[in-house]
């Protein structure tokens, strides 16, 4: 009985140190939880739940590296400051959330789907050539369709939208693709088309938000 009760004892004795060294570890585990959602957090626009611009960035370059068919789309939408400052900045929020619903549905789970900053949304996707303008005409249907509103009024929306490839841009660069993708954008703003960028795009230049396209015109940034 005695060294039943002796071997009891000693169970206990190291239980109890096991839990005694377990509770720190459990700590660190919960803060490391906590740090991680942090992270995650800041890497996110609060707004639309859509990759900043560095988390997008970094993203979007990892799938230019690693897949051929590539296709880089800039997004915006029309008359969004007359929306803003006409229904309200909830109203203006509430067509921003949409689009970057629509946006993320339309570009599956593996693409790098970003906001840019104001009403400029950017998607990087694996997308074959052969499918690419089909793919884009039915995002511009999506982004067209009204937004309705919490207080069940609706918006109607459009969005011009842009697409680049390094098919046809002749380069892989994230930022040059973008260019391309913008000055396609513009070329197609409140047409309710996309424009495929030509090789030509990538040469206009941007400086300071200003956009110069053709020659005689200039487009300033977020003059939607």
């Amino acid at each position: 009985m005695a060294s039943v009760l002796r071997t009891q004892a000693r169970l206990g004795q190291r239980a109890l140190l096991l839990t005694t060294a377990a509770v720190p570890l459990t700590g660190w585990a919960v803060h490391a939880i906590a740090l991680h959602k942090k992270i995650a957090a800041s890497r996110r626009d609060p707004l639309t739940g859509l990759l900043r611009r560095d988390a997008y960035t970094a993203r979007a370059r990892r799938l230019l590296a690693r897949h051929g068919d590539v296709a880089v789309v800039m997004a915006d939408v029309d008359r969004f400051k007359e929306i803003n400052d006409g229904l309200g900045h909830a109203a203006g929020d509430t067509v921003l959330a949409s689009v970057a619903a629509r946006l993320t549905a339309w570009a599956g789970p593996h693409a790098a789907v970003g906001r840019l900053g104001g009403d400029e949304f950017a998607v990087v996707l694996e997308l074959p050539a052969a499918r690419l303008a089909l793919r884009l005409e039915q995002l511009v249907r999506m982004l067209h369709t009204p937004v309705t509103l919490d207080d069940g009024r609706t918006v109607d929306v459009a969005a011009s939208v842009g697409a680049a490839t390094s098919a046809v841009v002749g380069s892989r660069d994230l930022s040059l693709l973008q260019r391309a993708a913008d000055a396609a954008l513009y070329d197609g703003k409140h047409t309710g088309r996309p424009v495929l960028a030509t090789a030509a795009h990538a040469t206009v230049p941007s400086l300071n938000g200003r956009r110069l396209g053709r020659p005689g015109t200039a487009v300033w940034g977020r003059a939607a």
